[in-house]
């Protein structure tokens, strides 16, 4: 028997600058009714920035869910329809200062989907040039460089609790490891 929920009712109870709260009905395989709340977002781009010489640039940033500060690859929320490469390129340079002679696409990844839209969309960028980083108005953050080996090695210890960091990381390590992509 094929795995499915049907949708029978659907009321948004809260439209936020970015997200949206939709509570949903849903008619189960066994014809039952259950409840669904859904919160729906753009979706996301993160864009793990690695020179020459094997060094990774992320940024530290205030996460107020958390209450800490977390360390991440550079990253941004996509506006609604916007292509998210464009989006990453724009990212890399508002955050970091950099723009990059080749990205290449690490995939896409759901955020948390038991109760969220959000789409994360990933890309490692090479050959990079750097300039004057831009963020935007109220977003205040320090880039920090740090070998991409020694952040391979953080990951897996745990230190990094970020998971479009750490999907970013070993992916990106995973592929100049096997000489797939060349700094």
């Amino acid at each position: 028997m094929p795995l499915f929920e049907r949708q029978v009712e659907s009321r948004t109870v809260f439209e936020g600058r970015i997200v949206k709260l939709r509570l949903d009905v849903n008619e189960l395989q066994d014809g039952r009714r259950a409840g669904r709340e859904i919160v729906e977002h753009p979706g996301g781009v993160a864009v793990l920035p690695v020179d020459s010489d094997g060094n990774a640039y992320m940024v530290r940033q205030f996460r107020a869910p958390f209450g800490e500060v977390v360390l991440e690859a550079p990253a941004g929320k996509l506006e609604p329809g916007e292509d998210p490469l464009p989006a990453g390129v724009r990212e890399l340079a508002e955050e970091v200062g950099a723009s990059a002679g080749c990205i290449t696409p690490l995939g896409r990844g759901y955020v948390s989907p038991g109760f969220c839209t959000e789409v994360i969309h990933m890309y490692l960028a090479t050959d990079l040039t750097f300039g004057d980083s831009h963020p935007d108005d109220g977003e205040f953050l320090e880039c920090e460089r740090i070998p991409l080996d020694a952040l391979y090695e953080m990951t897996l210890r745990g230190e990094i609790l970020d998971a479009k960091t750490q999907i970013a990381v070993l992916k990106a390590h995973a592929l100049i490891a096997s000489g797939e992509v060349t700094l």
